[in-house]
């Protein structure tokens, strides 16, 4: 009798270290903390093409025991279901929060860009913020359907993306992104914007081409609606642009070298042949130098009604231009802008 109550307490006893095993077992795996960074918050980035494998190794370095997340991943179903998005992971969370967080919704990012002089850049500037690269973003941004549907040619479709932050789910499609910056192009065109330019006798893309221009000759807001003023002036007039910016851009692209600085034009400059070039060719651009902002564009929009006809820098008053209502005022701005340059040896 006492040998068999030895047994049974030697089969209980092993039962409750099997049973304790287990219950440690699968408190480790699923319950236990199983982080190894510092921060408070990480993000995971896990593309369509991204697996099970991919997956543990970006998260090889942020756990510590990739062997636990694995066999909780298993249990958990998750280990054939990876899906796409940016994801966060809390310090201190254990493999069940973790794997819940890797289901749960892909989190938003935030897309800034601004004054990109092609889509080229465009589309550099933003495959750094979410999914796609830049190839696929570029192919969607030109993609001859598109642009025909919604009357746009590649040499003006850059008119259509304006410069903002906006909120994007990071594994958003290229195609999504593209179509949405439609949309909020649509939604910046109120009948209030689309009356004024039609008030100026100018598109809406028009008036981004020429807001480009006029960003590009004065970084102070507070000039753009003067220098815009200008420019208007001279097309009601009938006369030539004549804007430098349009001739640099003009050059960078004749040369194919959009990372070249050009601090100042020369006369022969002006001779380039190019739809670009204001100095040849009467009229706003065929499309936009860069991409302008938002005021920018209102200062076409709420031009300053005065008679000047021409501009050049001011010296003496950094960032800002000299105004001249006809060529003799305007020849003797330029001659102390031009001293300026040459006493400081600016010659190109």
């Amino acid at each position: 009798m006492k040998y068999r109550q030895k047994i049974l307490m030697v089969v209980v006893l092993m039962g409750l270290v099997i049973g304790s095993y287990f219950v440690y077992l699968f408190s480790k795996t699923f319950f236990w903390d199983n982080t190894a960074f510092e921060e408070e918050k990480v993000y995971v980035y896990l593309r369509e093409e991204d697996d099970f494998s991919s997956l543990t190794r970006q998260l090889k370095p942020l756990l510590k025991s990739v062997a636990d997340f694995k066999m909780a991943a298993q249990k958990k179903g998750y280990y054939d279901r990876v899906k796409s998005g940016k994801f966060a992971i809390i310090k201190g969370s254990n493999n069940n929060e973790i794997i819940n967080s890797l289901r749960g919704k892909s989190l938003t990012v935030r897309v800034t860009f601004n004054n990109q002089e092609r889509l080229e850049n465009l589309a550099g500037r933003v495959a750094y913020q979410i999914a796609p690269d830049s190839l696929t973003l570029l192919s969607a941004f030109l993609n001859p359907d598109f642009l025909s549907a919604k009357g746009l040619m590649p040499i003006n479709s850059l008119a259509m993306y304006l410069p903002n932050t906006y909120d994007f789910f990071w594994n958003t499609s290229a195609e999504n992104f593209r179509d949405k910056m439609w949309q909020s192009y649509q939604n910046f065109w109120s009948e209030d914007r689309k009356n004024k330019a039609d008030a100026l006798g100018l598109t809406p893309l028009e008036v981004i081409s020429l807001a480009a221009i006029v960003q590009k000759e004065t970084q102070k807001i507070d000039e753009r609606p003067r220098v815009a003023g200008v420019y208007l002036n001279r097309l009601k007039r009938g006369m030539k642009l004549q804007a430098d910016p349009t001739v640099i851009y003009a050059m960078k692209l004749n040369y194919q070298n959009f990372d070249t600085i050009i601090k100042r034009v020369l006369y022969k400059d002006l001779k380039i042949n190019s739809p670009y070039n204001t100095y040849q060719n009467k009229g706003v651009p065929p499309g936009p130098i860069h991409m302008p902002d938002v005021s920018s564009i209102d200062a076409v929009l709420n031009p300053e009604k005065h008679a000047f006809l021409y501009f050049v820098a001011n010296p003496n008053k950094p960032g800002y231009h000299l105004f001249a209502k006809n060529g003799h005022e305007h020849n003797r701005n330029k001659k102390i802008y031009t001293n300026w340059l040459n006493r400081n040896g600016v010659y190109r």
